[in-house]
């Protein structure tokens, strides 16, 4: 998403704040991180300590709204934040908490099995994997007697 998709997203009802504008900039310059409300205050602050914590996640809960981003529930007690995409699950290490993303079309098979066994209208859902990653497999194999 760009700074003219984010303009037609607010649809003339909300202006495009210099705020806003660096709060997506650094959601798109983050795009593969999961970044939470502190995590953007805090990149946001560096250049302009001018801008609250408070405007921040008033404008993580406009984007929200406005389908600008996607809060995720990660499992680790905080809530994060990343710009709206569809078609893509997270896998999270159960060890060390990383977070991987997978695109894919797993999405659409999905939807289409349930429209045929329920009559429901799949639209949009998230999908968490919980496993291991490469890096703590080996210690999660040998800690097992």
């Amino acid at each position: 998403m760009n700074t003219f998709e984010l303009q037609e997203k607010l649809n003339g009802k909300y202006k495009l704040t210099r705020q806003r504008e660096i709060i997506f900039h650094i959601l798109n310059s983050y795009a593969s991180h999961h970044l939470s409300a502190e995590d953007i205050h805090e990149i946001v602050h560096e250049q302009h300590p001018e801008i609250g914590l408070a405007t921040v996640y008033r404008t993580l809960e406009l984007f929200s709204t406005l389908a600008v981003v996607q809060k995720l529930d990660l499992g680790d007690g905080c809530q994060r934040y990343e710009l709206y995409s569809l078609h893509h699950h997270h896998l999270i290490c159960n060890a060390c908490g990383k977070v991987f993303e997978i695109k894919g079309s797993l999405a659409d098979a999905l939807g289409t099995v349930i429209d045929a066994q329920t009559d429901f209208s799949v639209q949009d859902y998230r999908l968490y994997i919980y496993g291991y990653c490469k890096d703590c497999q080996a210690n999660v194999t040998s800690n097992v007697v």
